[in-house]
């Protein structure tokens, strides 16, 4: 449970939370000042923060920026260069522990700001966010590779490399030049439109895209909240002020802004006296054409009504969304439409270093991360799984159940990136489980912590040598790689720092 210091705060809190206020008699209010006080602070500070993160990103190549790798042109740099700010990493990483103070500030006070100052501060800082450079992660440039094989080169990005078009402006600035499309279909095609407007133009187009569905997630999110007899002052802010949401998601143009986006029509849609089920399907539905996380909820908002019909009416909604979206990708790929479920089980061979089967490996002395340690958390996840999909068939909120599951899945996924947090915060943001809001708290804590220099003094090894057969000489390609280590099949750890 999530604790503040005066008795009065809390009361809040737990209100935002969804629990109940205490009533006026039974516990002494702090005057409303204070707690608008504690909240402007934190708004402040998440400005503040915000701006010094992406203008020092933007003042000169920095290891903030992988993307780098490629050359520092103008249009990487963006807007803030011409502040001439810089991004020490000791900076970088006062900066995101003042930021998480000021979410923590901010979600103290939410109840007592106006709305507007709410929504004005979020639509603020995602604007810094997109127009800093990409931070932590040269993904983007995936997403844009992918695109430019498709619409330039002719090649099918479930079929072919990004490497396989090396002369293509883009192969500079990746980080993953041999792994086919891990995105669904609806992404994939739709990506190839922001081919033709070059490299800069359609990153550009890319960040603004992340930008807007994250501020359009954060929207909907208020208005189930709302619907659902919840805070929407506190939702705003859980959901759209997270540092896991600004820094990282949008910050790095990630398309999990899309995923988002998705679930929280769905809640919006589904929230209220009268929900809206099979739309809110529908929505999660398009969201298996981004990425295949939208289906693990879909089971629960099937099970969600109590008559049959109803339930069957949800499960044709989202079966017929699934084949339009079946139709496209046969359109667009061809025999290979499910090309990208190929490249998710590639992706799944990986073990992300601070991934919790890996560090809990660690932690108990194993050498590496064992396959059959891996499968007692997927066994794990699998049970959350089904006792989550049976409460919801007696009756327990659909919301609820599904950000467990979600929670569940990113404890037991072996391939954990800090951007994943972000999945279950629009569920916690809307249902009232005081617990599953405190979880995905602790979550966002663990993927700031992630990517902060000092956790690879407390949670990962010390980079121990790398055998000279097991490094990949591949010209103009491995140098470019700047994670801080990962592991593949057989249990085999590999370090990519230079």
């Amino acid at each position: 449970m999530l604790q503040i210091a005066t008795p009065s705060t809390l009361d809040a809190v737990r209100e935002g939370l969804g629990g109940r206020a205490r009533q006026p008699g039974r516990a002494a209010r702090a005057p409303a000042w204070a707690l608008r006080a504690l909240g402007a602070v934190g708004l402040l500070g998440v400005l503040a923060t915000s701006l010094l993160v992406a203008a020092g990103a933007a003042g000169s190549p920095n290891r903030f920026v992988p993307a780098r790798s490629g050359g520092w042109p103008d249009w990487l740099a963006g807007p803030f260069a011409g502040l001439h700010l810089g991004l020490p990493g000791d900076r970088f990483q006062t900066l995101t522990l003042l930021m998480a103070a000021s979410y923590a500030l901010a979600l103290a006070g939410a109840r007592s700001l106006p709305v507007r100052a709410l929504a004005a501060t979020v639509v603020a800082a995602h604007v810094i966010f997109v127009l800093g450079p990409p931070l932590l992660s040269q993904d983007l440039f995936g997403y844009l590779a992918y695109a430019r094989m498709g619409a330039e080169h002719g090649l099918d990005p479930y079929t072919h490399f990004p490497s396989e078009a090396a002369t293509d402006p883009v192969f500079q600035f990746l980080g993953w030049p041999f792994q086919h499309s891990p995105y669904g279909p609806l992404f994939t095609l739709g990506s190839y439109a922001v081919a033709p407007l070059g490299l800069a133009g359609s990153m550009w187009v890319v960040k603004a895209l992340a930008g807007a569905a994250s501020l359009g997630a954060v929207a909907l999110v208020a208005i189930a909240a709302a619907r659902a007899g919840r805070s929407r002052r506190f939702a705003i802010v859980f959901f759209g002020l997270n540092p896991v949401l600004l820094e990282v998601t949008v910050g790095g143009a990630h398309n999990d802004t899309l995923i988002l986006l998705a679930i929280a029509a769905a809640l919006a849609l589904t929230a209220g006296p009268r929900p809206r089920l099979r739309a809110g399907a529908a929505s999660l539905a398009a969201g298996v054409g981004v990425k295949v996380t939208a289906a693990v909820l879909l089971p629960f908002l099937a099970l969600a009504p109590r008559e049959r019909e109803q339930r069957r009416a949800v499960v044709v909604s989202a079966a017929a969304t699934l084949g339009v979206l079946a139709a496209i990708a046969l359109i667009g790929f061809g025999t290979h439409a499910l090309g990208f479920l190929d490249a998710l089980s590639e992706q799944q061979q990986l073990v992300a270093t601070h991934s919790i089967p890996a560090e809990t490996a660690r932690l108990v002395g194993l050498s590496g991360t064992p396959a059959w340690w891996r499968h007692l958390y997927v066994a794990a996840f699998v049970l959350v799984f089904a006792i989550a999909l049976w409460r919801t068939a007696r009756g327990a909120d659909w919301r609820a159940a599904a950000g467990w599951t979600l929670l569940a899945l990113l404890l037991s996924t072996a391939w954990l990136l800090p951007w994943y947090a972000t999945w279950p915060l629009p569920l916690a943001a809307v249902c009232g489980d005081r617990r599953l809001r405190a979880a995905a708290l602790v979550l966002s804590a663990y993927a700031v912590l992630i990517h902060l220099s000092f956790a690879n003094g407390l949670l990962a090894p010390r980079p121990s040598h790398v055998p000279h057969h097991l490094r990949f000489p591949v010209p103009g390609v491995v140098h470019r790689l700047e994670l801080s280590g990962f592991q593949v099949l057989r249990d085999v750890q590999v370090d990519f720092r230079w």
